[in-house]
């Protein structure tokens, strides 16, 4: 048998007398004359060896009882097989996909996962099972750390009777059940950090009252619900809510999201640090999507990740001005002052921007860490821009308007004989938009130009643009700036 020939039909599927098996070894087993084959089946009952003749090992087959992860997802899966089976060919197994099955039960679920006495994920999803209505056998599913029952049908009262079993569990998936939360937990879920509700239509918010106090939950993901509205009536403005205490990242896509209120309320979580919540009728991908996206961070003080984008420093700098501009004719309407012995702030403002008050403080501090005025902050500037002034008011523009026009000056520092220039450009366009504007002006490759600007109110500090994807508006650029080009 040439090498050729070896290369080539190592690895192939082959059919012997209707069993299946792959080529492990191609060539001569002396003593026996000629060439072999040697097969690793389909069927671990079917081989009578080993890969080895005679002392020497020719190949070696799959040791299922190093095998770790299985999936055996839309595979006709009903039931365990022969008692103890599962445990003597695969005891190692700590991950298992059984979606899309033909289980009909919980009970033979356990039967299964009984079996694998270091199961950590265990995704049953999209079996219609039948799930007990008595008590659960507790320690069965011991070492469970993940549990996904997307589209089982299981009702909220089945859920707290089938994670008894699963005292160690950290994220619970429970997609599209038509869940009504209808008790709260008291001895299970206290371990779980994450938990998925999406596509749930009969979730409110009164009814997320109930798992507001699980100690852990760090992410919690409300996608598809139909929620429109959240409060947190133990908290008054300005203050933090005790419910959700380590909740970091929610999730609330796809719902009916339509008062600025809400983004209001998530302010009180005081563990919130990341929030996705795309298409929603406030903040649906249209022309004011990025008016949206700084409205929200200007609203939650603490929020450092929108939308799967970080939020950088001054983005968060440009939505606070903008807001504490946009707002600020009506501010002084409802009794706001610069001095605070004369600020007199009606109650229906504070409650329609609780932030606003705060962020007119005039300081400013980088807290590194460490606690401030009551709020614990990490590593990031923390930026209160004082009381409005009148001439910034009297000059105010529709907040963040997406076509506003800035008027610029622009300088070369590089080359002193060119003559210093004025342009209105609109606060949306992009570095890179800017950049070939500036090309064609100057007759100078896109590719050689450097910009940054400097602002009369923060003499002697220059910053880069550069983010080409980046907007004018993303930098802070305001009218009167003066932009630097360099080549």
């Amino acid at each position: 048998m040439s090498d050729t020939l070896t290369a080539d039909v190592i690895g192939r599927r082959v059919e012997v007398n209707g069993e299946h098996a792959t080529v492990r070894f191609a060539g001569v087993v002396p003593p026996v004359a000629g060439p072999w084959l040697g097969v690793e089946w389909d069927n671990p009952e079917r081989g009578k060896h080993d890969g080895s003749h005679e002392g020497t090992v020719y190949f070696k087959c799959s040791q299922l009882s190093k095998l770790q992860e299985v999936s055996l997802r839309n595979c006709a899966v009903s039931c365990a097989g022969e008692k103890g089976g599962v445990a003597e060919a695969c005891p190692n197994i700590r991950k298992v996909d059984l979606s899309k099955n033909l289980l009909s039960s919980w009970d033979e679920v356990i039967h299964i996962a009984d079996q694998l006495r270091h199961l950590e994920v265990l995704n049953v999803s999209e079996n219609k099972l039948k799930f007990p209505s008595g008590s659960v056998l507790t320690g069965t599913l011991s070492v469970l750390k993940v549990l996904v029952l997307n589209q089982t049908g299981i009702t909220w009262a089945e859920v707290l009777r089938c994670v008894a079993g699963c005292p160690g569990l950290e994220e619970l998936y429970l997609e599209s059940n038509n869940i009504f939360i209808s008790e709260r937990p008291t001895d299970v879920l206290q371990t779980v950090k994450l938990l998925d509700l999406s596509s749930n239509q009969l979730i409110d918010e009164n009814q997320l009252y109930l798992i507001a106090h699980l100690p852990r939950l760090e992410q919690l993901i409300l996608s598809d619900t139909g929620i429109s509205s959240l409060h947190f009536p133990d908290a008054g403005i300005g203050c933090k809510t005790s419910m959700f205490p380590s909740l970091k990242y929610l999730v609330v896509n796809d719902n009916q999201i339509s008062q600025w209120s809400f983004f209001n309320e998530l302010e009180k979580l005081p563990s919130l640090r990341a929030l996705s919540c795309l298409r929603n009728p406030l903040t649906k991908e249209d022309k004011e999507a990025e008016t949206a996206r700084l409205l929200i961070i200007a609203s939650i003080g603490q929020l450092k990740t929108l939308n799967k984008c970080e939020i950088l420093p001054e983005e968060r700098r440009r939505a606070e001005l903008d807001y504490r501009k946009a707002f600020g004719n009506e501010w002084k309407q409802a009794g706001g002052h610069k001095d605070p012995e004369k600020n007199r702030l009606s109650e229906e403002f504070l409650t329609a921007h609780p932030r606003y008050q705060f962020l007119c403080l005039s300081t400013c501090v980088y807290t590194g860490g460490l606690q401030v005025v009551d709020f614990q902050l990490e590593q990031s500037f923390f930026l209160e821009y004082g009381a409005p002034e009148d001439w910034e008011l009297k000059t105010q523009q529709p907040l963040m308007l997406k076509n506003q026009l800035l008027t610029l000056k622009i300088k070369y520092p590089h080359q002193l004989d060119q003559k210093v220039l004025e342009k209105q450009l609109p606060g949306s366009m992009t570095i890179q938009k800017v950049k070939g504007l500036l090309s064609r002006l100057l007759k100078v490759p896109v590719s050689d130009l450097l910009l940054s600007y400097e602002s009369p109110k923060k003499p002697g500090r220059e910053i880069e643009l550069e983010n080409d994807l980046k907007s004018l508006q993303f930098y802070s650029v305001e009218n009167g700036d003066c932009l630097l080009v360099r080549w």
